[in-house]
Order: structure tokens, then sequence, then C-alpha cells
């Protein structure tokens, strides 16, 4: 994201804008700067529950740790205890609340002040292909997400259509979601 207007200074849209021009600088200024590692582990914790651990991310070559535990589950419908979120419901989390990040940081480097923003997400499973009932069937969202995005602020219409296509061009979820991304895995039986 690119800076075109005087971005406020302190806090604006809850973000510290110096940290958030000195990121941006210091990613323009040296590419190592830019490098982020990301990683969860997750483990079952009976029927179809799993717990995913979080205990850090790398940034510039630099360990950072953090700790966070992420619960999910499937519905008592599916067979679950309908104690958390399914992983459906976590990947259209992780997917809008990645593109949430690049509103409000769109809008602050913008000068807009934001009110509200409000992402809805859904897609539709046919559960044949999960199952393996019917190799025709995807076990995917086949038909693809739709996600409505409900913004308001002291922003025109055409800058947030700007804001809009720059999330649409840069979110990494967005773009990971939207594009094949390769996969490798690897077995290990203990």
């Amino acid at each position: 994201m690119s800076t075109t207007t005087q971005i406020p200074s302190g806090t604006f849209n809850g973000i510290d804008t110096a940290k958030l021009e000195q990121l941006a600088q210091g990613c323009a200024n040296n590419p190592h700067n830019a490098g982020v590692r990301f990683a969860v582990t997750t483990q079952w914790a009976g029927g179809t529950r799993s717990t995913s651990r979080v205990t850090g991310y790398e940034l510039a070559g630099r360990r950072i740790p953090r700790t966070f535990t992420i619960g999910s589950d499937e519905p008592h419908e599916l067979c679950g205890d309908n104690a958390a979120p399914n992983p459906q419901e976590l990947l259209m989390a992780s997917l809008s609340s990645c593109m949430m990040v690049g509103y409000v940081a769109g809008a602050t480097l913008a000068g807009i002040k934001l009110e509200s923003v409000v992402i809805e997400t859904q897609g539709k499973l046919d559960l044949r292909g999960f199952l393996g009932l019917d190799a025709n069937v995807a076990p995917g969202y086949a038909q693809g997400l739709h996600y409505v995005v409900r913004i308001k602020g002291d922003g025109t219409a055409a800058q947030f259509a700007k804001v809009h296509e720059t999330v649409m061009a840069t979110s990494p979820n967005r773009w990971n979601v939207a594009n094949p991304i390769r996969l490798t895995s690897e077995l290990v039986v203990e």
C-alpha cells in the first residue's frame, strides 16, 4: 500500500500511524524486512474437536513469541459437540479478518476516518464430496465464496472504491483463497 495523502499523526482508526509508516518504509528500503513466516500446530482433541496453537512468528528473520489457542469443532448435526467454530467458519473468519486489516490500513493511509467495517462471507459445500460419496462432487466451495463489505466513514465513494481495489489486490488471505497455492505434505507414522 503506497501513501498518496498525508497520513494523520498519532492513532487513527485504531492504528499507530507512525508504526504503520515505519513498517512500510522498512519493507520498501530492505526486502529482508518484509519476510514474515507464520506457523500453527493443530492437535486432535477428541471427536471432531481440534486445538491449534500459535507460539510465535518470524519477522525479518527474528523470532517473536506469541501464545494463542484456537479451538475448532463441528456442529451437532455434523457429528460434533458444537464447542467452537468449525473449520469452514474459521476459513471464512481468516479470509475476512485479513481483508479487514487491509480496509483499516488502506483507509488510514488515505486519511479516511472509519465509522464501521463489516464483512459478511458465505459459501455452500456439498457434503457428498467431503464424505467421498460422489467423485464428481468437489469437497470444497466449487461455486466459490461470496462476501459483502459494508464500510462507512468520512471518505467518498471513489475513495472507498480505491481502498476496496487495493484490498482485493493485496490481501494475503484473499490472494491465498482466490489463487491456487502450492501445498506440500509429509506423513509421519509414529
